[in-house]
């Protein structure tokens, strides 16, 4: 596997792990009321900007994965949409540049 690769993967990883670990500590000091974690994302401007940022490069980075599977035909590559919506485009992004720049058989 090229350097690249295992970059993407490790960065894949980290941004499925760390900051799950956040949301976690977070369910686990105040519950899991799905209101009450939305409310804490838009407490503040700060919060509902970064909210919205990352919804508009998930959106995106769907659109760039369809588009490009629809050409390439690399179909694996369409785990990184599931990626994206459990775990976020830290995660969802350096998956499908992993899985994208596997060797074409």
């Amino acid at each position: 596997m090229s350097l690249p690769r295992m970059i993407y993967l490790a960065l894949a990883l980290w941004g499925a792990v760390h900051p799950a670990w956040f949301f976690w500590r977070r369910v686990a000091a105040g519950g899991a009321d799905p209101r009450a974690l939305i409310a804490a994302w838009q407490a503040g401007a700060g919060g509902s900007a970064l909210l919205w940022e990352l919804a508009i490069v998930a959106a995106a980075l769907w659109v760039w994965i369809v588009a490009e599977v629809a050409v390439r035909r690399n179909w694996s590559a369409l785990w990184a949409i599931p990626a994206t919506a459990l775990f976020g485009p830290g995660c969802g992004l350096p998956l499908y540049l992993f899985l994208r720049t596997r060797p074409v058989v």
